[in-house]
């Protein structure tokens, strides 16, 4: 038995008109019966073209408020009656139901509603029972029936009823069904996550938009991005973004999120972690101090800045193979130059809020948590020692305490002058990160007296303050809150070093 049917009628309701008018000419053109009631009506009669009222099929107008309009059994009855199932066909017969092969629907616009910021009330009337109803009773009968659950699949119901003469194929009808049912459990989601506020156990998500990655982590994995960058980039050149790509670019926006309101701020990043931030007066000047943070792992490296980056700056860079440059805007000739190399991919960020939600799959569920939007001020800071920093270690306290959350746990940040001289990351204890930190900084020729040291977790020993002073480092920020406090502040009250509290630990596993 062929699956090709012929679409003879059609049901038609919609909040948005927008791009409905061409497929309402094609199913005119194929003769197709159409229904509507509302809004939906009167746009299709002022088309000059034939439409039969919901109300008198159903013979009962919209009431409650345009509540109920379409919840009537001659309705789902046409959509929901199996046609090879005669029982089904002696009622439809017998109860006057005109089979509904074509169900064209969308839902009101909740999402938008609650992003605007409207009340309780506005939000919920816009809550759909008819639409979604509509959709999940055409979708489970695609045996028989076309659904359209919004404006994206209106291309493809196009191009289909013109190769098909007005038919589908139950494969055609099947991919539609898929697409309602995504449609419907998105919405469904997001009511549940208004009315849910962190409250009940449960994890829903849902993200309609998706990418193929050319591979995961390593060329042997799947990878796919669910998101929309275009919502925070504009992507000006270069090949596609990878899956390292992306967690590094993920890295570098969070990073940068810090620095956002600063004086020109550059940084570099690889592997998820900074090996070279600095702010300076020029944006030129902020790059080639970062690049001296760590030259050799800032090969291949992430940049963003959070300037517009300029001609000057952009010579700088064109010498460094980089993979990714980020930046709020460039200069003409900035970005001519930036795009001479074929795969370097140029992104302008958007300004857009970032989540605040965190979610990582592990064993055979999720973790979930509130983003670490903790960013320490000079108010947080309790001074454990004799000594006070000066104004001068304050800040750079305070800016190296912005990296230290961006960096892998075990780590220790040193800095100077506002700009990244090394990061001890990701190591299994906080000696280990320090001493990591110490060699790099001397490695690239630092000089590490006056600077300080950020931790991102207590010292349970006063170890690291040792080696910290034995290095010339005059100021340390940390949590505190371990039970051998004590420890490390009498070692730095012996050694003329300033230590300061914030009551904040910044893990990041």
């Amino acid at each position: 038995m062929s699956t090709s049917k012929k679409i003879t009628s059609a049901l038609i309701s919609v909040y948005d008109k927008t791009g409905l008018e061409p497929i309402v000419r094609k199913l005119h053109a194929y003769n197709v019966t159409i229904y509507s009631t509302g809004g939906t009506q009167s746009f299709i009669e002022e088309l000059g073209i034939p439409v039969e009222r919901v109300e008198d099929l159903t013979s009962y107008p919209s009431i409650l408020g345009g509540r109920v309009k379409t919840l009537h059994p001659k309705i789902f009855g046409g959509i929901l009656n199996r046609r090879d199932l005669q029982e089904d066909q002696d009622q439809i017969v017998a109860y006057e139901i005109p089979n509904l092969d074509l169900v064209i629907v969308d839902l009101y616009p909740f999402e938008a509603t609650v992003a605007s910021g409207a009340s309780h009330d506005a939000i919920i009337e816009k809550i759909d029972i008819g639409g979604i109803s509509l959709i999940r009773a055409a979708a489970k009968n695609h045996k028989d029936v076309v659904i359209i659950p919004s404006q994206e699949q209106y291309a493809t119901l196009e191009e289909i009823l013109t190769n098909g003469a007005g038919s589908t194929t139950l494969e055609e009808r099947v991919a539609f069904a898929r697409d309602a049912f995504n449609v419907s459990s998105h919405y469904d989601t997001h009511i549940f996550n208004y009315f849910n506020q962190g409250e009940t156990e449960a994890f829903k998500q849902s993200i309609q938009q998706a990418q193929v990655l050319r591979y995961g982590e390593n060329p042997h994995q799947k990878g796919i991005f669910h998101g929309d960058l275009n919502a925070i980039f504009d992507k000006l050149h270069g090949k596609e973004l990878s899956y390292n790509n992306l967690l590094d670019v993920d890295a570098a926006v969070n990073l940068m999120n810090e620095f956002k309101n600063e004086d020109p701020t550059f940084a570099i990043l690889k592997h998820n972690n900074p090996c070279g931030l600095a702010i300076r007066s020029t944006l030129k000047q902020a790059y080639i101090d970062t690049l001296a943070g760590d030259p050799v792992s800032a090969f291949g490296g992430i940049l963003i800045a959070n300037k517009e980056i300029d001609l000057d700056t952009a010579v700088e860079i064109n010498e460094l193979f980089c993979e990714v440059v980020i930046a709020p805007s460039y200069n003409a000739e900035a970005l001519e130059l930036l795009k001479s190399k074929k795969n370097r991919i140029i992104l302008v960020q958007k300004d857009i809020l970032l989540p605040k939600r965190q979610f990582r799959t592990i064993l055979n569920g999720v973790l979930e948590q509130d983003k670490d939007l903790i960013t320490e001020t000079a108010g947080h800071l309790e001074t454990r020692t004799k000594l006070t920093p000066s104004e001068q270690e304050v800040k750079d306290l305070l800016f190296a305490n912005k990296i230290v959350k961006h960096v892998k746990s075990n780590t220790i940040v040193l800095a100077k002058g506002n700009q990244l001289l090394a990061c001890g990351t990701g190591q299994t204890s906080r000696v280990d990160a320090l001493t990591q930190a110490i060699h790099k900084a001397k490695s690239f020729g630092f000089d590490l007296n006056g600077s300080v040291m950020s931790s991102d977790a207590f010292f349970p020993f006063p170890d690291c303050v040792e080696i910290a002073g034995n290095e010339g480092i005059k100021a340390v920020i940390q949590p505190g809150g371990s039970i051998k406090d004590d420890l490390s502040v009498d070692y730095c009250n012996e050694n003329n070093i300033a230590m300061v509290f914030t009551g904040n630990r910044h893990f990041k596993h």
